[in-house]
């Protein structure tokens, strides 16, 4: 779904009942130890993970990376994870706030089918790596983290603040919003969150993942 500029915009519920750890609000299929909190720069991840009393420190992984869903930096949950991304022309994986992905933003589009999906589960006995981890997607509206980056820009905490440009964070959030949806679409566990603290919502939409569409890439 789009909105009249063009935008993807994510069809979202709240979910029913939701539980309470540290005062914040969980979906109850997930486990405390699946988190992993993700979004564009200034979405208030490091707020969530803090207030979850999670793993201190930022990880980074890699989703063009064949088998990423082994790395070890993903064993210590729940933590704050940026992700390496791949674009089209681009021969390596970019974060949104790479050099070259904040210097190219404008041209810069997501590949999907150079992602990796996690294998189905195969056997009883199997790891269910597609339900392994599930994925909160810190994702205001690209007005609300501008607002909340300028903030911070005038206590000078994070470089990426020096320069903050409207279209260019519309661009980090809408690459999340089309993230999120492919993740869920393969059958990931996928919430997104318009504040730190508020409810989670799933997207509203069946997974697909045996549909002829999907041409994201298996192991």
């Amino acid at each position: 779904m789009s909105d009249t500029t063009g935008r993807l915009v994510l069809p979202l519920r709240p979910v029913e009942s939701p539980v309470y750890i540290r005062g914040v609000p969980l979906s109850p299929e997930v486990r405390f130890g699946q988190l992993l909190v993700t979004g564009p720069p200034g979405s208030g991840k490091t707020t969530l993970v803090e207030r979850l009393g999670g793993w201190p420190g930022e990880g980074y992984v890699d989703l063009s990376h064949k088998g990423w869903w082994r790395d070890r930096v993903l064993a210590l949950r729940p933590r704050e994870i940026h992700l390496g991304l791949p674009f089209v022309d681009q021969s390596e994986a970019l974060a949104l706030f790479d050099a070259a992905w904040l210097e190219g933003w404008a041209r810069l589009r997501l590949d999907p089918t150079r992602l990796r999906i996690p294998p189905p589960r195969r056997s009883l006995l199997g790891i269910d790596w597609r339900r392994r981890f599930a994925f909160e997607f810190l994702l205001p509206d690209a007005e609300t983290i501008v607002a909340d980056r300028l903030a911070r820009a005038r206590r000078g905490t994070h470089p990426i603040d020096r320069h903050i440009e409207s279209e260019q964070i519309h661009a980090q959030v809408e690459t999340c919003a089309q993230l999120a949806m492919i993740l869920h679409r393969a059958g990931m566990i996928v919430h997104v969150r318009t504040r730190a603290l508020a409810i989670p919502e799933r997207i509203a939409i069946t997974p697909e993942a045996q549909c002829h569409g999907d041409k994201t890439q298996r192991p």
